[in-house]
């Protein structure tokens, strides 16, 4: 059965993840200090983004080499701030200098 979240979504009506909020704002902030990136993708994706890490995704930021972890790959390059922004607000070990840089 689908929650009352996924079912707004499915009827065309934004879900308003506060998650997603900041994943978006990290982005754009990270991008214009940067002064490099593409902030588009991070924009679109960051519903999907939030909903796969928080919901789906096997991981440990304490224990980031463990083996049986799922991978995420992303194969859109200008994209990349999305991944950093991911691993950043779900405690990797990834500072926002590093981000910003």
């Amino acid at each position: 059965m689908a929650s009352a979240s996924n079912a707004r979504v499915l009827r065309g009506q934004p879900s308003h993840d506060p998650r997603a909020t900041a994943l978006r704002a990290l982005a754009m902030d990270a991008v214009q200090k940067a002064n490099c990136g593409h902030p588009g993708a991070p924009m679109g994706m960051a519903e999907m983004a939030v909903a796969l890490w928080g919901n789906h995704l096997q991981h440990n930021p304490r224990d980031p080499h463990w083996a049986d972890r799922d991978r995420f790959v992303l194969s859109n390059g200008h994209a990349s701030m999305l991944l950093y922004a991911l691993l950043h607000l779900t405690g990797y070990d990834l500072s926002l200098d590093e981000i910003k840089h």
